[in-house]
């Protein structure tokens, strides 16, 4: 089960990636630009994806991927920590921090 160290270590291990404070939570960047940030609830984060990858994720998994209203025209998703495969979660930063480096 992945937690704050695990995502933070392997966030600050992408090419340019550097943690700022968003919304008062601990966030990642490349450049100006947001690739992934903790949420309030201590088991979510959620990090930039492209919209066909986002429907099928969540589509194939809702209780580990989803949005909220407040993210649905954004190119975004909700991971629950709790309950996503390292491997998945490792996958999904290093695409989100390309996406956020193009």
């Amino acid at each position: 089960m992945a937690d704050f160290g695990f995502v933070r270590n392997f966030a600050l291990s992408l090419p340019n990636a550097r943690e700022r404070s968003c919304y008062g939570t601990p966030a990642f960047y490349v450049g100006r630009t947001l690739f992934a940030r903790f949420l309030n609830d201590g088991d979510s984060i959620v990090v930039k994806i492209d919209e066909r990858d986002r429907e099928r994720r969540m589509a194939a998994d809702p209780q580990v991927f989803s949005v909220t209203d407040h993210y649905l025209n954004y190119p975004m998703m909700i991971v629950r920590l709790s309950a996503v495969d390292d491997d998945d979660l490792q996958e999904l930063l290093r695409d989100a921090c390309k996406v956020a480096a193009s």
